[in-house]
C-alpha cells in the first residue's frame, strides 16, 4: 500500500482525521485561570438563561433527557462550532484517544481493523502492525473477527471491538478468527504489549545518493524518529531527500519545529503564533542543519495540514526545499488542549500561525460551511492576494490558504473500474482466500504470473464485480500491481508492502525528477543572500 493508496482504503474517514488530528497542532495547555473580569455581568446573565432552558427542557420534554448528550454533545459542541472549524470538546473515550495520538503508542494487539465487504455488520482484519503480538501470532489480512473473549464481534461498531481488543500491558485477549481455506474458527490466545503508532514509516534508499522519508503524523516521538532513520541511513551519504508529508494531518507544534530546525541554519524562524491574549511567539532554529546542505524535495497534498505545513512553509521561505505537490490543507489555528473535569477535554483556538515570511497559513472559514471546509472545492484559490510576502531569496509567495506548491502535481483520477475494486476491497478479499487455500512463499522480486492473474479474473466474476473485458485489459498492468502490492502484505509485512508502492509511485519518481530544481533553488538563495551581506 503506497500513501495513496493505502489511505483509499481509508479515504471516507480523511476528513474526520483532519477535524481530529489537526487539533494537534498546538500543545497541552494548564486549566485556565486568571480569566478577564471584562464582561462577567454578560457572562453571567447568558449562563442564567441557558440554565432557565435547560431547566424547562429537563422538566418538559416530551421523552427523559439524557444530560450528559445535552450538554456533551449539544450545548458545548454547539457553542464550539461557532468559533472556528478546529475548536473541539472530547468526550472521556474521544480524549483518550488524542492522548493516543500525541504519545505515539497505545496498550493492545496491534493491528487495523475495519468492515467487510463481503458479509454485512462483520469486521475483518486491514492488516497487523509488523512485531505486535497479532503479527507475531500469524493473524492474517482478510481474516474477519468473528468474537473477542468470548463475546460475538458480529454487528458491533469498530470502535466496540478496538476497545475490547485494548487493555494493559501483559494482560491477554482471546480472539475468535474466519479464515478463507479454514472450516473451523482459528482461535488466538494474544498478550496485549506496547503497541508503538511510528510517525516515520518510511526512510530508505530509493537509489544510490537519494533517500526517501516519510512522516505520517506529528506525535511526541516524531523528531526522535527522523533522528533515527537519518541515522541508519547514513546522512553523509545523502545527496538529494525526498521528504513526504502527504497525508500528513498534523500534530504536535514543537515536534513539527524541532524536525524544521535540522534542516535549517540556526536562528532562522520557523513559525510564529499571536493571538488576542498572547503576544507574538516566534520559534527559532537552535540547532540548525549543522551543515547539511543537501537539496530537498517536499511531497505535500491538499491534506497536509498544521504542523506539516509548518515545516513545509519553513522550507519555502527560506528557500531550503522545494515544495512539490497540491496546495496543502490551510489548517494555521494554534489549539491549547485543557483537561477537564471527568476524562474530558477542550482544544480550544488560541492563536493563529505564521510562516517565517509573516504569511498567514490558515484557509478563510468565515463564509463557508464547515462541510464545504472540510470538502474544499479543488478548483478554487483560497491565497489572499493581500497577503503577500518574499522567501528570503526574493520569491513571491501568498499566505491565506495552505502552502502553494513550488511545482503543482495531482496524483491521476482512479477510473471507474480501480475505484470500484478498492471500494469493494478485491485485492485484499482475493489475496486472502488465496493464502487460505494454498501454500504461498514469496520472494522480494516476486510478481503475478499469467495464471494467477486469470484466477483474479475468475475471483471477480465469483463475486458479481460489474465489469467489461476491456475494462480488465486496459487496467492490467494497475491489476498487476496490486495484486503483488496485496500479497507482500500478507506474505511479508505492512512496511514491504508500503515500500513497494512507494518504489513504484509515480508521484515519487516525478519528485526525484525535480531535486535539480531543489538543488539550483538552493545554491541561488546562498548567492542571493551572499550578495546582500557584502552590501
Amino acid at each position: 500500500m503506497d500513501r495513496s493508496s493505502q489511505r483509499g482504503r481509508t479515504v471516507l474517514v480523511v476528513p474526520l482525521v483532519i477535524a481530529l488530528s489537526a487539533v494537534l497542532g498546538g500543545y497541552l495547555g494548564p486549566p485556565v485561570e486568571g480569566a478577564a473580569d471584562k464582561g462577567a455581568d454578560d457572562i453571567s446573565a447568558s449562563v442564567s438563561s441557558f440554565s432557565r432552558v435547560f431547566s424547562v427542557v429537563e422538566q418538559n420534554f416530551a421523552d427523559p433527557l439524557d444530560h450528559d448528550e445535552a450538554i456533551y454533545k449539544g450545548a458545548i459542541v454547539g457553542m464550539l462550532r461557532t468559533l472556528d472549524p478546529h475548536s473541539a470538546f472530547f468526550d472521556p473515550r474521544a480524549f483518550q484517544l488524542l492522548r493516543e495520538d500525541q504519545k505515539g503508542h497505545y496498550f493492545g494487539v496491534g493491528m487495523s481493523i475495519g468492515p467487510s465487504r463481503t458479509v454485512s455488520g462483520r469486521t475483518i482484519v486491514l492488516t497487523p502492525f509488523p512485531g505486535s503480538p497479532a503479527y507475531r501470532a500469524g493473524i492474517r489480512p482478510g481474516d474477519a473477527i468473528l468474537a473477542v473473549n468470548g463475546k460475538s464481534a458480529d454487528n458491533l461498531r469498530l470502535d466496540e471491538i478496538a476497545d475490547l481488543l485494548k487493555g494493559p500491558k501483559g494482560t491477554t485477549v482471546k480472539v475468535s478468527i474466519g479464515r478463507e481455506g479454514s472450516d473451523h474458527p482459528l482461535v488466538f490466545d494474544l498478550t496485549r504489549d506496547e503497541i508503538p503508532r511510528k510517525s516515520v514509516q518510511d526512510a530508505f534508499w530509493l537509489k544510490p545518493g537519494i533517500a526517501y522519508v516519510g512522516i505520517s503524523q506529528f506525535n511526541e516521538n516524531t523528531s526522535r524518529e527522523v533522528e533515527e532513520a537519518f541515522r541508519r541511513l547514513g546522512e553523509h551519504k545523502i545527496g538529494g531527500l525526498i521528504l513526504d508529508l502527504r497525508s500528513n494531518p498534523g500534530g504536535l507544534l514543537n515536534e513539527g519545529v524541532i524536525v524544521a530546525d535540522r534542516f535549517l541554519r540556526k536562528g532562522q524562524v520557523i513559525v510564529s503564533h499571536r493571538g488576542r491574549i498572547s503576544a507574538e511567539k516566534p520559534y527559532t532554529a537552535r540547532q540548525g542543519g549543522g551543515g547539511r546542505d543537501y537539496p530537498i524535495v517536499a511531497m505535500v497534498d491538499r491534506i497536509s495540514a498544521s504542523a506539516a505545513e509548518i515545516v513545509a512553509g519553513a522550507l519555502q521561505d527560506h528557500d531550503r526545499g522545494w515544495i512539490f505537490g497540491e496546495r496543502t490543507f490551510g489548517k494555521g489555528l494554534v489549539q491549547t488542549v485543557y483537561p477537564l473535569r471527568e476524562g474530558t477535554g477542550l482544544a480550544l483556538t488560541t492563536a493563529h500561525y505564521y510562516t517565517p515570511s509573516g504569511r498567514l497559513i490558515q484557509r478563510d472559514y468565515s463564509q463557508t460551511s464547515f462541510l464545504a471546509y472540510y470538502y474544499p472545492n479543488k478548483d478554487t484559490d483560497p491565497t489572499n492576494s493581500l497577503d503577500v510576502k518574499m522567501t528570503d531569496a526574493g520569491r513571491t509567495v501568498y499566505g491565506g490558504g495552505g502552502i502553494t506548491p513550488d511545482e503543482k502535481y495531482t496524483t491521476p483520477q482512479l477510473n471507474r473500474f480501480q475505484s470500484l475494486l478498492l471500494r469493494r476491497f478485491a485485492f485484499s478479499g482475493f489475496t486472502a482466500k488465496y493464502f487460505g487455500t494454498h501454500e504461498v512463499k514469496l520472494t522480494k522480486d516476486w510478481a503475478p504470473d499469467h495464471s494467477l492473474v486469470n484466477e483474479f479474473h475468475g475471483y471477480l466474476l465469483e463475486h458479481k464485480y460489474e465489469f467489461t473485458e476491456s475494462d480488465f485489459a486496459l487496467n492490467h498492468d494497475w491489476i498487476r500491481q496490486s495484486v503483488r502490492r496485496e500479497f507482500f502484505l500478507s506474505g511479508f509485512s505492512v512496511d514491504e508492502a508500503i515500500r513497494l508502492s512507494i518504489e513504484t509511485d509515480p508521484a515519487v519518481a516525478k519528485a526525484m525528477e525535480s531535486l535539480p530544481k531543489a538543488k539550483a533553488l538552493l545554491e541561488n538563495a546562498k548567492k542571493v543572500i551572499a550578495q546582500r551581506v557584502a552590501k
